[in-house]
């Protein structure tokens, strides 16, 4: 009997949650050159919750859609960050549907007793700051993965 291979598994949505520094990273990765556009924000202030519906490019499956020949996949996610206790933001108007951001990255900058500040860079010098009880996000796919418009990975200038 041989142990079990990851390419074995039936391919499942994400559900990720980050709790910590290092799992943030992890988050950051995943969602690095989502597409969105500021109507996909929302804040709820009484439930101290702020979630964004990004059109994530699926990093996960880069490397076995580049083996295959297949083109690369985008996927909705929701990001659903909790214990938010502000929320300030440079460079995006709320509610203007027709703006497309970027997700470029997360940041932490950790504060006394677990609270912190959570940036989340976009590109064009776009920014949103949460201002977070507690370092508490969760990742979800929340439809079937599609072929990326452009069909093409994101590309970084080195």
């Amino acid at each position: 009997m041989t142990d079990a291979r990851f390419e074995d598994g039936a391919e499942v949505p994400l559900r990720l949650k980050a709790e910590t520094a290092e799992d943030l990273a992890v988050l950051a990765a995943l969602v690095q050159d989502a597409i969105l556009s500021s109507a996909d924000i929302h804040y709820d202030r009484k439930a101290r919750r702020l979630g964004l519906l990004l059109n994530r490019f699926r990093w996960e499956d880069r490397v076995s859609a580049e083996a295959q020949g297949r083109p690369f996949e985008r996927v909705r996610a929701l990001l659903l960050i909790s214990d938010v206790l502000a929320v300030q933001l440079s460079g995006v108007t709320p509610g203007a549907g027709g703006t497309v951001l970027s997700l470029l990255d997360l940041g932490w900058a950790p504060g006394e007793d677990g609270s912190g500040r959570l940036t989340l860079t976009l590109a064009g010098d776009g920014a949103i700051a949460a201002e977070v009880e507690c370092l508490n996000l969760a990742l979800r796919d929340v439809t079937r993965p599609y072929v990326a418009p452009s069909r093409k990975a994101p590309q970084h200038p080195e």
